[in-house]
């Protein structure tokens, strides 16, 4: 068995700046770290990624490559355009298994052929609570009977491709009204609540063959005060003895404001690994800011400190090790093709939701109306203007942001074909206003969201898109046009 230095390493996944491996990294995973995660700011195209990504095997072939690669709203390699899928909930409203199984496992070719070895995808959460922060349009729905035959479509189209899935994040966020990355939710659910709404997808997930499961940085009260994280109840009692999963455990960035706290990057992430691998995680992430090398040798101090001191069993570790390296087996071999919008264009055509009779006279105003997107997302290109601008000319588009909403009053005046596009608009006051003086004015407008469409459905012609990918805004520019 390795040393307990050796073995902590092996079980960090550290995110990382630049769009190719820096020297530092290149030396860890050579060393025996367990893998690194891409985000946006890693990646310029599919063709780069793919040459990152052998960069770090080349230093060993079994590291794990992981990304957050949901489609939709949440997407890394299309970072620069808008996904070329619809997310989950666009999926969900387009209610094909079939479709969903096909979307995952275009994502599973593409994500192959550029040499990642783990997604962090799909979400098992349900979207229901109109005020949460963080899930939206990431789920599948508000059913988890619905959503559930979703989420076991994805994974066996993901994995297909010999790309892991892991579920995310237990036990589901959905029901929370606080985001993780910078508080710590607690989800108000019995036991038997659990069971009966937010287990049912992660059920259908392990029932799927899901080689992963991230945990979510939530407090369950009947589980006790301890985040599902550092929860031995969540992870050990709950997630492998009642329902039986036997892949790898992820945890979700012990970065995050939720875990490491007022504790500091370092000290109270390591602190963190420690009472993670107790509870029965094995791969932890340390994803959402930029690692280097000498804070993560400090993290691996902790917890090899930890096993010395008789804290953390060294055969907790070494198992925790061997889950994280099963992670690491190379996909399927396959060549980068160019992207295809056709079957994202497909589903988002079928997701649509239409409303009274949203149909264009003549050239319209189109508004976007910004809105701060979520932490897990990130800024992305979004909006229909640019699209209505191309498929009807004569289009005029303004982009506002929900601060900027008096020049959005003041373009509206005069404008006879106008096109308003929100973000989740119920959760932005400005934005709820705004739309509450237009219903009140003469004015007569199409409204078109690209959330998950809130309480606020008493506009007159309406398209939801459910997404805010570049595939689903086409889809409404053309029904537009």
């Amino acid at each position: 068995m390795s040393s307990p230095e050796k073995l902590a390493g092996s079980v960090l996944v550290p995110g990382f700046d630049g769009t190719t491996a820096p020297d530092w990294l290149r030396r860890k995973v050579a060393d025996g770290l367990g893998g690194a995660i891409l985000f946006g700011r890693n990646v310029v195209d599919d063709e780069q990624v793919a040459a990152l990504s052998a960069q770090l095997r080349a230093e060993r072939p079994d590291v794990l490559i992981g990304i957050d690669e949901e489609g939709g709203d949440v997407t890394r390699l299309d970072v620069a355009t808008g996904s070329f899928v619809p997310g989950p909930l666009a999926l969900g409203a387009a209610d094909d298994v079939e479709l969903t199984t096909s979307v995952a496992a275009a994502l599973g070719e593409r994500l192959a052929a550029c040499g990642v070895t783990i997604n962090f995808a799909p979400c098992a959460d349900l979207t229901l609570a109109a005020e949460d922060p963080s899930i939206g349009v990431r789920a599948f729905g508000s059913d988890p009977v619905k959503a559930s035959p979703h989420v076991a479509a994805y994974i066996t189209g993901l994995q297909k491709y010999g790309v892991a899935a892991s579920a995310k994040h237990f036990p589901g966020h959905g029901a929370a009204t606080d985001d993780s990355h910078h508080a710590l939710p607690v989800l108000p659910r019995t036991e038997a609540e659990l069971h009966e709404i937010e287990l049912v997808p992660f059920k259908a997930a392990i029932a799927a063959g899901v080689r992963a499961v991230m945990t979510g940085h939530l407090v369950v009260p009947a589980w006790g005060e301890l985040p599902a994280t550092l929860n031995p109840k969540a992870l050990t009692d709950v997630l492998r003895g009642e329902l039986g999963f036997t892949g790898a455990v992820v945890t979700d960035a012990l970065d995050m404001g939720a875990i490491a706290g007022e504790l500091g990057k370092t000290e109270g992430v390591g602190r963190a690994a420690v009472r993670a691998l107790i509870a029965g995680a094995d791969a932890l992430c340390l994803g959402g800011v930029s690692f280097e090398e000498d804070e993560l040798n400090r993290i691996a101090a902790v917890i090899a400190a930890a096993v010395e001191a008789g804290e953390l069993p060294l055969e907790r570790l070494a198992e925790a090790s061997e889950r994280v390296a099963a992670l690491g087996t190379p996909p399927v071999s396959t060549p980068i093709s160019p992207v295809d919008h056709r079957l994202g264009l497909e589903v988002a055509r079928k997701a649509l939701r239409i409303q009274g009779s949203p149909k264009l006279d003549g050239p319209p105003l189109v508004i976007d109306v910004e809105t701060e997107p979520i932490v897990a997302a990130g800024p992305m290109p979004w909006g229909l203007g640019a699209h209505l601008t191309e498929l009807v000319p004569g289009t005029r588009a303004l982009k506002v942001t929900a601060d900027g909403i008096a020049t959005a009053i003041d373009a509206v005046h005069g404008a006879r074909d106008l096109v308003v596009v929100t973000r989740e608009a119920h959760r932005h006051p400005e934005v709820r206003e705004f739309l509450a003086w237009l219903r009140e004015s003469t004015v007569d407008y199409i409204r078109v969201e690209t959330g998950a469409p809130g309480p606020d459905t008493g506009d007159g012609p309406r398209i939801d898109t459910f997404s805010g990918s570049y595939v689903s805004l086409r889809a409404a520019a053309e029904y537009l046009a």
